[in-house]
């Protein structure tokens, strides 16, 4: 039996699914330990009093469930929005925006229970184990951690099935149909099993909140979403509260076949993998939010935007949202948000969305420069010829040598 130094209490990031729940019990086999399971109410939509039953029942000493809806809307996934973030141009990071949220309570709440560890249900060839123990070490350097896919000798998902089975734990997925989801208010996330060959299409029965385009309504359904200060603050005219924004426009985007994605991404360790994804709101949301910047920011602004939205990207998928650098660059992003205001108003059909109307008081467009018609002495168009002088002397001072 193993033994831990400073105590033996353990918070454990839990989900129910299969891996955390045979991790549960395996800290318990292993350490001999008081295990407390934390699960992060993050718009999952899961019967969170069951995952609660379903711990105990597994052996938690205490299972905490932790409405943080609101605070995961407002404080993680609107920033991220107002960055445009997009990591290597496909993913909107949907479950990278989770784990800090995660990682902070569940440190949050092993301070609260004077436990000195903590731990998750990452894999050591994936993503998550680097933006748990990242956020980890922001809020407590401290902190203890047990990652038990680095630690233990189980090698694969069939040998965690059989861990599972030995033990009496109920799992969510078979032999047959092994890959895994993640879930939350912004997105399902599907890796794993047959996703794993390139030449295997994702089965239409795997998505949960997205029509297929081909099934999707057959009447355009057009919506319209209100900015101030870069933030979504109404849908359809509707006040509501950030994550009821991107709650209901989950429906309205997926019953419209709008937010698949099918990605092969750069994981942290270098190789390569294939998620296939869920995110109506996102997807629209990134595309409106463009939109309104589009008129209410300089060009220049939004060369700079998106000259930062690699490296934004990549900062939030590698897990360092609590790094110095990325408040720095969210500082700066978030400092020209002011001027981000008014409305867009799209057209959803079958998987695509359309543009009806962009409007805003503090709109940069001009019609009565920008207009091929009589402009009544709003721009004189022989002012370009100085402008144009200037901009090809480079090339009149290359010719001369």
């Amino acid at each position: 039996m193993a033994k831990l130094k400073g105590g033996n209490k353990i918070v454990l990031a839990y989900s129910g699914g299969l891996d955390t729940s045979v991790i549960l019990k395996w800290l318990i086999n292993t350490y001999k330990a008081d295990v407390i399971a934390y699960c992060c109410d993050v718009g999952q939509k899961e019967d969170l009093a069951a995952v609660k039953k379903k711990a105990l029942k597994t052996g938690a000493v205490e299972a905490i469930v932790e409405d943080m809806r609101s605070e995961f809307a407002e404080n993680y996934i609107f920033p991220m929005l107002r960055g445009n973030a997009l990591y290597e141009g496909s993913y909107l990071l949907g479950t990278s925006i989770a784990r800090p949220l995660i990682a902070k309570r569940q440190i949050e709440i092993a301070a609260e229970k004077g436990a000195k560890y903590v731990a998750h249900g990452a894999t050591g060839k994936g993503n998550d184990q680097v933006r748990f123990e990242l956020a980890y070490a922001a809020v407590n350097p401290d902190i203890k951690v047990i990652a038990p896919w680095r630690e233990w000798d189980i090698a694969s998902r069939a040998e965690l099935i059989k861990y599972a089975e030995d033990n009496g734990i109920p799992v969510p997925v078979t032999k047959e149909k092994p890959y895994s989801s993640d879930k939350n208010l912004f997105h399902i996330s599907y890796e794993g099993g047959i996703l794993e060959d390139l030449e295997n299409a994702p089965d239409e029965s795997m998505f949960e909140i997205t029509a297929s385009p081909q099934k999707a309504q057959d009447k355009p359904e057009s919506i319209e979403i209100k900015y101030k200060n870069g933030n979504p603050v109404s849908l359809n005219g509707k006040k509501m509260p950030p994550f009821q924004i991107v709650d209901e426009l989950n429906l309205i985007a997926g019953r419209n076949g709008i937010g698949r994605a099918d990605i092969v991404e750069t994981r942290i360790t270098g190789m390569k993998s294939r998620g296939v994804y869920e995110t109506p709101a996102g997807t629209v949301l990134s595309f409106a939010h463009k939109l309104i910047e589009s008129i209410t920011l300089t060009g220049e602004e939004i060369e700079l935007k998106n000259n930062l939205v690699p490296q934004y990207s990549k900062l939030i998928y590698e897990g360092s949202w609590f790094s110095p650098e990325l408040k720095a660059v969210q500082s700066l992003i978030d400092s020209a948000q002011s001027s981000v205001n008014g409305a867009i108003g799209l057209e959803l059909y079958k998987g695509n969305m359309k543009v009806l109307y962009r409007k805003s008081a503090d709109s940069l467009y001009s019609k009565n420069i920008v207009t091929f018609e009589d402009d009544k002495g709003a721009y004189s168009q022989n002012d370009a010829t100085g402008f144009i002088h200037l901009k090809s002397l480079r090339y009149k001072l290359r010719r001369s040598k």
